[in-house]
Protein backbone atom coordinates (compact mmCIF):
# COMPACT_ATOMS: atom_id res chain seq x y z
CA UNK A 1 0.00 0.00 0.00
CA UNK A 2 1.25 3.46 -0.77
CA UNK A 3 2.15 5.87 2.13
CA UNK A 4 -0.02 8.38 2.77
CA UNK A 5 1.33 11.95 1.84
CA UNK A 6 -0.34 14.82 1.90
CA UNK A 7 -0.57 18.25 -0.54
CA UNK A 8 -1.41 21.57 0.48
CA UNK A 9 -2.05 23.87 -2.40
CA UNK A 10 -1.90 27.89 -1.87
CA UNK A 11 -4.14 28.02 -4.75
CA UNK A 12 -4.21 31.71 -5.50
CA UNK A 13 -0.69 32.02 -5.26
CA UNK A 14 -0.73 29.32 -7.79
CA UNK A 15 -3.65 30.49 -10.14
CA UNK A 16 -2.05 34.22 -9.72
CA UNK A 17 1.49 32.57 -11.19
CA UNK A 18 -0.82 30.66 -13.89
CA UNK A 19 -2.46 33.82 -15.01
CA UNK A 20 0.37 35.63 -15.50
CA UNK A 21 2.37 32.99 -16.79
CA UNK A 22 0.27 31.87 -19.95
CA UNK A 23 -1.54 33.81 -22.18
CA UNK A 24 -4.68 35.22 -22.28
CA UNK A 25 -5.37 34.43 -25.90
CA UNK A 26 -5.88 30.69 -24.23
CA UNK A 27 -9.54 30.93 -23.98
CA UNK A 28 -13.03 29.39 -23.86
CA UNK A 29 -15.27 28.87 -27.07
CA UNK A 30 -17.35 31.93 -25.53
CA UNK A 31 -13.95 33.91 -25.69
CA UNK A 32 -13.37 33.87 -21.72
CA UNK A 33 -10.00 34.10 -20.90
CA UNK A 34 -9.06 30.49 -19.42
CA UNK A 35 -5.55 30.55 -18.97
CA UNK A 36 -5.50 30.65 -15.17
CA UNK A 37 -7.76 27.55 -15.18
CA UNK A 38 -5.57 25.65 -17.56
CA UNK A 39 -2.56 26.67 -15.68
CA UNK A 40 -3.72 25.78 -12.24
CA UNK A 41 -4.31 22.45 -13.71
CA UNK A 42 -1.55 21.79 -15.03
CA UNK A 43 0.58 23.02 -12.28
CA UNK A 44 -1.45 20.13 -9.26
CA UNK A 45 -1.01 17.26 -12.31
CA UNK A 46 2.51 17.94 -12.38
CA UNK A 47 2.96 17.94 -8.76
CA UNK A 48 0.71 15.44 -8.22
CA UNK A 49 2.55 12.89 -10.89
CA UNK A 50 6.26 13.93 -9.94
CA UNK A 51 5.22 13.44 -5.80
CA UNK A 52 2.44 10.94 -5.70
CA UNK A 53 0.10 12.64 -2.86
CA UNK A 54 -2.67 10.04 -1.36
CA UNK A 55 -4.54 13.03 -0.02
CA UNK A 56 -4.37 16.88 -1.21
CA UNK A 57 -6.26 20.17 -0.36
CA UNK A 58 -6.81 23.19 -2.22
CA UNK A 59 -6.22 25.93 0.63
CA UNK A 60 -8.85 28.68 -0.41
CA UNK A 61 -8.81 32.64 0.67
CA UNK A 62 -11.95 33.01 2.23
CA UNK A 63 -10.64 36.56 3.52
CA UNK A 64 -7.55 38.23 1.63
CA UNK A 65 -7.15 40.30 4.09
CA UNK A 66 -8.47 39.43 7.42
CA UNK A 67 -9.69 41.98 9.83
CA UNK A 68 -8.04 40.98 12.72
CA UNK A 69 -4.39 41.43 10.68
CA UNK A 70 -5.69 44.84 9.48
CA UNK A 71 -6.50 45.50 12.97
CA UNK A 72 -2.86 44.41 13.89
CA UNK A 73 -1.42 46.48 11.20
CA UNK A 74 -3.44 48.72 9.10
CA UNK A 75 -1.32 48.84 6.11
CA UNK A 76 -1.24 45.32 5.86
CA UNK A 77 -2.28 44.82 2.01
CA UNK A 78 -3.74 48.49 1.90
CA UNK A 79 -1.56 48.90 -1.44
CA UNK A 80 -3.80 46.20 -3.16
CA UNK A 81 -7.05 47.73 -1.99
CA UNK A 82 -9.47 48.58 -4.73
CA UNK A 83 -12.53 49.95 -2.77
CA UNK A 84 -13.88 47.96 0.65
CA UNK A 85 -12.69 45.09 1.15
CA UNK A 86 -12.28 44.22 -2.63
CA UNK A 87 -8.64 43.14 -4.45
CA UNK A 88 -7.11 44.93 -7.09
CA UNK A 89 -7.13 41.53 -9.79
CA UNK A 90 -6.70 41.72 -13.33
CA UNK A 91 -10.21 41.95 -15.10
CA UNK A 92 -9.45 39.03 -16.81
CA UNK A 93 -8.63 37.07 -13.50
CA UNK A 94 -11.88 37.62 -11.49
CA UNK A 95 -14.40 35.38 -14.14
CA UNK A 96 -12.09 32.39 -13.79
CA UNK A 97 -12.21 32.53 -10.14
CA UNK A 98 -15.86 30.55 -9.69
CA UNK A 99 -14.68 28.27 -13.22
CA UNK A 100 -11.47 27.07 -10.75
CA UNK A 101 -13.84 26.47 -7.91
CA UNK A 102 -16.39 24.43 -10.51
CA UNK A 103 -13.41 22.84 -11.94
CA UNK A 104 -12.56 21.91 -8.53
CA UNK A 105 -15.20 20.62 -7.43
CA UNK A 106 -16.25 18.19 -10.53
CA UNK A 107 -13.00 16.83 -10.13
CA UNK A 108 -13.45 15.97 -6.26
CA UNK A 109 -10.43 17.96 -5.02
CA UNK A 110 -11.24 19.00 -1.39
CA UNK A 111 -11.68 23.16 -1.35
CA UNK A 112 -10.86 24.33 2.57
CA UNK A 113 -10.87 27.63 3.79
CA UNK A 114 -11.91 29.15 6.58
CA UNK A 115 -13.92 32.60 7.72
CA UNK A 116 -12.01 35.83 8.12
CA UNK A 117 -8.79 33.87 7.31
CA UNK A 118 -6.40 33.56 4.38
CA UNK A 119 -5.36 30.36 2.74
CA UNK A 120 -1.93 30.77 4.71
CA UNK A 121 -4.02 29.77 8.05
CA UNK A 122 -5.38 26.75 6.46
CA UNK A 123 -2.02 25.59 5.62
CA UNK A 124 -0.55 26.03 8.59
CA UNK A 125 -3.24 24.53 10.39
CA UNK A 126 -3.58 21.40 8.14
CA UNK A 127 0.46 21.36 8.28
CA UNK A 128 1.04 21.61 11.90
CA UNK A 129 -1.70 18.75 12.44
CA UNK A 130 -1.48 16.59 9.87
CA UNK A 131 -0.50 12.70 10.98
CA UNK A 132 0.95 12.20 7.55
CA UNK A 133 3.79 13.70 5.74
CA UNK A 134 3.38 16.88 3.99
CA UNK A 135 4.60 19.56 1.18
CA UNK A 136 3.38 22.87 1.34
CA UNK A 137 3.32 24.21 -2.51
CA UNK A 138 2.92 27.97 -2.51
CA UNK A 139 5.20 30.89 -3.71
CA UNK A 140 5.10 32.68 -1.14
CA UNK A 141 8.29 32.38 0.75
CA UNK A 142 6.48 33.28 4.44
CA UNK A 143 5.26 29.83 4.32
CA UNK A 144 9.02 28.82 5.25
CA UNK A 145 7.59 28.96 8.91
CA UNK A 146 5.97 25.81 8.32
CA UNK A 147 9.03 23.65 7.09
CA UNK A 148 9.75 20.93 10.18
CA UNK A 149 12.38 18.14 9.06
CA UNK A 150 11.10 16.65 12.44
CA UNK A 151 7.68 16.91 11.05
CA UNK A 152 8.40 15.82 7.44
CA UNK A 153 7.15 18.83 6.52
CA UNK A 154 8.37 20.79 3.94
CA UNK A 155 7.13 23.54 1.34
CA UNK A 156 7.94 22.91 -2.63
CA UNK A 157 8.66 26.54 -3.59
CA UNK A 158 7.67 28.02 -7.12
CA UNK A 159 9.24 31.43 -6.21
CA UNK A 160 11.60 30.45 -9.37
CA UNK A 161 8.85 28.52 -11.38
CA UNK A 162 7.09 25.64 -11.37
CA UNK A 163 9.22 23.79 -13.54
CA UNK A 164 12.27 25.00 -11.63
CA UNK A 165 10.51 24.76 -7.94
CA UNK A 166 12.62 24.17 -4.74
CA UNK A 167 12.33 21.63 -2.02
CA UNK A 168 12.28 23.98 1.04
CA UNK A 169 13.94 22.01 4.34
CA UNK A 170 15.55 23.20 7.49
CA UNK A 171 18.46 22.05 5.98
CA UNK A 172 17.82 24.63 3.14
CA UNK A 173 16.69 27.38 5.18
CA UNK A 174 19.64 26.93 7.85
CA UNK A 175 22.34 26.83 4.77
CA UNK A 176 20.33 30.14 3.25
CA UNK A 177 19.07 32.13 6.52
CA UNK A 178 21.02 30.45 9.05
CA UNK A 179 17.67 28.94 10.97
CA UNK A 180 15.23 26.18 10.97
CA UNK A 181 11.74 26.82 9.86
CA UNK A 182 10.72 27.85 13.68
CA UNK A 183 12.92 31.23 13.22
CA UNK A 184 11.23 31.95 9.86
CA UNK A 185 8.50 34.11 10.97
CA UNK A 186 10.52 36.30 13.13
CA UNK A 187 13.20 36.54 11.02
CA UNK A 188 10.37 37.54 8.15
CA UNK A 189 8.68 40.06 10.86
CA UNK A 190 12.43 41.99 11.66
CA UNK A 191 13.12 42.34 7.78
CA UNK A 192 9.70 43.03 6.59
CA UNK A 193 7.62 42.58 3.49
CA UNK A 194 6.59 45.56 1.36
CA UNK A 195 4.57 43.55 -0.81
CA UNK A 196 2.55 42.84 1.97
CA UNK A 197 2.40 46.53 3.37
CA UNK A 198 4.63 45.66 6.03
CA UNK A 199 7.64 47.62 6.60
CA UNK A 200 10.12 45.48 8.69
CA UNK A 201 12.06 47.74 11.33
CA UNK A 202 13.73 50.17 9.75
CA UNK A 203 17.24 49.93 9.11
CA UNK A 204 16.89 46.32 9.69
CA UNK A 205 17.23 44.24 6.56
CA UNK A 206 17.36 40.66 5.86
CA UNK A 207 21.17 40.01 6.62
CA UNK A 208 20.94 41.32 9.82
CA UNK A 209 17.22 40.49 10.16
CA UNK A 210 18.82 36.65 9.87
CA UNK A 211 21.98 37.18 11.99
CA UNK A 212 19.95 38.52 15.05
CA UNK A 213 17.84 35.25 14.60
CA UNK A 214 20.09 33.16 14.05
CA UNK A 215 22.70 34.23 17.19
CA UNK A 216 19.18 35.22 20.08
CA UNK A 217 16.54 32.19 18.45
CA UNK A 218 13.78 34.40 18.74
CA UNK A 219 12.48 37.83 18.47
CA UNK A 220 12.02 37.39 22.45
CA UNK A 221 15.54 36.92 22.47
CA UNK A 222 16.59 39.58 19.94
CA UNK A 223 14.66 42.03 22.28
CA UNK A 224 16.39 40.74 25.93
CA UNK A 225 19.62 41.29 24.13
CA UNK A 226 19.18 44.56 23.28
CA UNK A 227 17.60 44.97 26.60
CA UNK A 228 20.53 43.85 28.41
CA UNK A 229 22.57 45.96 25.76
CA UNK A 230 24.44 43.55 24.02
CA UNK A 231 23.73 44.53 20.88
CA UNK A 232 24.93 47.51 19.34
CA UNK A 233 23.28 51.18 20.03
CA UNK A 234 22.90 51.42 16.49
CA UNK A 235 20.63 48.11 16.34
CA UNK A 236 18.93 48.35 19.94
CA UNK A 237 17.75 52.13 19.04
CA UNK A 238 16.47 50.83 15.94
CA UNK A 239 14.65 48.27 17.59
CA UNK A 240 13.12 50.27 20.49
CA UNK A 241 11.90 52.39 17.89
CA UNK A 242 10.06 49.65 16.29
CA UNK A 243 8.67 47.79 19.35
CA UNK A 244 5.10 48.83 18.87
CA UNK A 245 5.26 47.79 15.31
CA UNK A 246 6.75 44.39 15.94
CA UNK A 247 4.02 43.33 18.81
CA UNK A 248 1.35 43.45 15.80
CA UNK A 249 3.37 42.57 12.67
CA UNK A 250 4.44 39.50 14.38
CA UNK A 251 1.29 37.75 15.00
CA UNK A 252 0.23 38.82 11.54
CA UNK A 253 3.33 37.31 9.69
CA UNK A 254 2.73 34.26 12.30
CA UNK A 255 0.27 31.60 10.13
CA UNK A 256 -2.28 30.42 12.36
CA UNK A 257 -2.37 26.32 12.79
CA UNK A 258 -5.55 26.33 15.62
CA UNK A 259 -8.55 26.57 13.04
CA UNK A 260 -11.40 24.45 13.51
CA UNK A 261 -11.71 23.32 9.79
CA UNK A 262 -13.87 20.37 10.28
CA UNK A 263 -12.32 18.42 7.77
CA UNK A 264 -10.41 15.25 8.40
CA UNK A 265 -7.45 13.46 7.12
CA UNK A 266 -10.28 11.13 4.87
CA UNK A 267 -11.68 14.35 3.83
CA UNK A 268 -8.76 15.10 1.82
CA UNK A 269 -8.46 11.96 0.24
CA UNK A 270 -7.71 12.51 -3.61
CA UNK A 271 -10.23 10.61 -6.49
CA UNK A 272 -8.68 8.06 -8.85
CA UNK A 273 -11.26 9.70 -11.52
CA UNK A 274 -12.82 12.94 -11.57
CA UNK A 275 -15.87 12.37 -8.70
CA UNK A 276 -18.66 14.34 -11.04
CA UNK A 277 -17.01 12.57 -14.54
CA UNK A 278 -19.85 14.26 -16.58
CA UNK A 279 -19.89 17.85 -15.04
CA UNK A 280 -16.01 18.00 -15.60
CA UNK A 281 -15.93 16.76 -19.31
CA UNK A 282 -18.74 19.37 -19.72
CA UNK A 283 -16.65 22.22 -18.53
CA UNK A 284 -13.41 20.78 -20.63
CA UNK A 285 -15.33 21.13 -23.46
CA UNK A 286 -17.21 24.25 -22.54
CA UNK A 287 -13.48 25.66 -21.06
CA UNK A 288 -11.37 24.25 -24.00
CA UNK A 289 -9.77 22.82 -21.64
CA UNK A 290 -7.90 20.66 -23.64
CA UNK A 291 -4.09 19.09 -22.52
CA UNK A 292 -4.29 20.45 -18.73
CA UNK A 293 -7.80 18.55 -18.56
CA UNK A 294 -6.43 15.38 -19.73
CA UNK A 295 -3.63 15.61 -17.38
CA UNK A 296 -4.89 15.79 -14.65
CA UNK A 297 -7.05 13.35 -14.89
CA UNK A 298 -4.03 11.00 -15.84
CA UNK A 299 -2.36 12.20 -12.72
CA UNK A 300 -5.98 11.05 -10.44
CA UNK A 301 -5.35 7.53 -11.78
CA UNK A 302 -1.76 7.08 -11.05
CA UNK A 303 -3.14 6.48 -7.33
CA UNK A 304 -5.98 4.17 -8.84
Amino acid sequence: MQPQFLQLYDTASLYFRAFFGLPTSLRAGDGQPVNAVRGLLDFMARFITEYRPTHAAACWDNSWRPSWRVELVPSYKAHRVLAGELEVVPDELSPQVPLIRAVLDALGIAVVGADDHEADDVIGTLASTASVPVDVITGDRDLFQLVDDARQVRVLSVVKGVRNHERVTDEVLRQRYGMDGAGYADFATLRGDPSDGLPGVAGIGEKTASRLIADHGDLEGVLAAASAKRLSPALTARLSAGIDYLAGAREVVRVRRDLSLAVTLDDLRLPTAPAKPDVFAELADLLNLGGPADRIVAALALNA
